[in-house]
């Protein structure tokens, strides 16, 4: 007889998947309280500088830079511009997944396409940081008040990085995108409700969607730390409403594509999917038959995945007016 399968690696039906959750609260305020820190942290200027040349691409020429970090602090980001800036035709903002980034993810830009890929707070070391890089440990960081969360900060940094893509290339701003995986979704889902510059988005396995739901299970990600926390210190319980993928992407008007796992022991699909169902505007869905698993069969749904990502950046715009349905893959 086979072995049983871990709860934390249960596979979910399709079906059950497909079917939207019931509505969750959400606090009264929560529009208040991401305006007033968009407005803190979003608009204005933010001071940048290279730090290293890195190797060019065909494509591309990169760069390391610093920026200031809504956090307070020097943050670390890898920018991308084509050879040819007058053949510059889109923007792109990259979320990274936990654990951070040490280099640009190259095969995600197409030849027209000025990106950065910056790093929150806390999770490069070349940018020392208050916050842990440790992924449990950063997840839990200034938990304590909506305010000084580690998710605040991480989310307020993405509207500062496409601040400083603008400035170094600012053809970006007529098609500016963002695309981003696991922690990176999940923190983009929170960002693009409030930033009109981006035009578009791509949202791959997303964490932080419904916790109500995503926190009733164990799992191999940083929720479960959240979990675990919530025993001893149930009082947090507030500031995760305020960070919830899922409560943000109700005011995403814009087309978002949502790539979401049938099997994910790190980030609850019954989380990812209800990212998609929250969405507000033109949406599509690829499902992966898995999200943060090793060996050939992780790394085939991942390059399926972010192949279905850059395709729908890259649709013309005719073709994103409406709901589109679901990809399998």
């Amino acid at each position: 007889m086979p072995d049983a399968i871990p709860e934390e690696l249960t596979e979910y039906s399709l079906g059950a998947l497909l079917v939207p959750p019931p509505d969750l609260p959400e606090p009264d305020d929560f529009d208040r309280f991401w305006q007033s820190t968009f407005e803190e942290f979003g608009t204005g200027t933010v001071g940048w500088r290279t730090t290293r040349e890195r190797e060019a691409t065909p494509t591309h020429h990169v760069t390391q830079i610093r920026f200031q970090s809504s956090a307070g602090e020097p943050a670390t980001a890898f920018v991308m511009v084509p050879h040819a800036t007058t053949g510059i035709r889109r923007g792109l903002v990259v979320g990274h997944g936990y654990g951070g980034r040490s280099a640009p993810d190259i095969e995600r830009v197409p030849a027209d396409t000025a990106a950065i890929f910056p790093c929150a707070p806390g999770t490069n070391a070349d940018a020392p940081s208050r916050f842990p890089a440790l992924p449990a440990e950063h997840v839990l960081a200034g938990i304590a008040d909506r305010d000084t969360y580690s998710l605040r900060f991480a989310a307020a940094d993405i509207w500062r990085a496409a601040s400083v893509l603008l400035d170094i290339a600012a053809p970006a701003a007529d098609a500016l995108d963002f695309s981003g995986s696991s922690f990176g979704g999940g923190i983009g889902a929170m960002a693009l409700p409030w930033d009109a510059r981006f035009r578009r988005a791509a949202l791959d396995v997303p964490s932080f969607g419904a916790h109500a739901i995503r926190l009733t299970r164990r799992c191999t990600g940083s929720g479960e730390a959240v979990r675990t926390h919530l025993r001893t210190h149930p009082e947090v319980r507030s500031t995760l409403d305020y960070h919830d993928a899922a409560t943000a992407a109700r005011r995403i008007r814009i087309p978002v594509h949502v790539g979401a796992a049938l099997l994910d022991p790190a980030v609850d699909p019954r989380g990812q999917f209800a990212v998609y169902h929250a969405l507000a505007g033109p949406r599509r869905l690829t499902v992966r038959a898995n999200g943060h698993i090793d060996g050939p069969e992780g790394r085939l749904a991942d390059a399926l995945a972010l192949q279905a990502a850059i395709d729908f950046l890259a649709l013309p715009a005719d073709q994103l007016q409406a709901p589109v349905g679901v990809t399998p893959r």
